[in-house]
């Protein structure tokens, strides 16, 4: 979101992927492994999830993400590819999740408040009616 001109407070770095690459991250980045990748499932989302800290910053890999939807029933593994974008910072070419797809990630998760200034923001730099989310 801050790399996309958001003003939010960085906590960390999301790493989402397909399941093998999460487990190819994590070989290529061993030295900085603090907990391996391995299956997580909580109430409302799963993956195959670890973290990194480099130069002291957490990084959360997770792959396959997949969140439970309102039947209870579990959706398909997210396809990153599908909503990523590229950005350019500092003369570097960055991958980045879509905001659109952010704010219904959020919302599939009963993170409202978060979706809501997903929204919010969409809104105010013209972006909403860009995007496929029904108001």
């Amino acid at each position: 979101m801050a790399l996309q001109g958001m003003n939010v407070k960085v906590h960390d770095i999301d790493l989402q992927t397909d399941k093998d690459s999460a487990y190819e991250i994590e070989k290529y980045l061993s030295e900085y492994v603090v907990q391996p990748v391995a299956y997580s499932e909580a109430e409302r989302i799963k993956s195959h999830f670890g973290t990194l800290t480099i130069n002291g910053v957490k990084i959360e890999i997770m792959g396959a993400i997949q969140k439970r939807l309102g039947d209870k029933k579990w959706e398909e593994p997210v396809r990153v590819e599908k909503y990523k974008h590229w950005i350019e910072t500092d003369g570097i070419q960055i991958p980045v999740l879509s905001l659109a797809y952010e704010y219904q990630a959020y919302l599939k998760l009963g993170r409202k408040e978060k979706a809501k200034m997903l929204k919010r923001w969409l809104q105010n730099q013209n972006l909403w009616a860009e995007t496929e989310i029904s108001p």
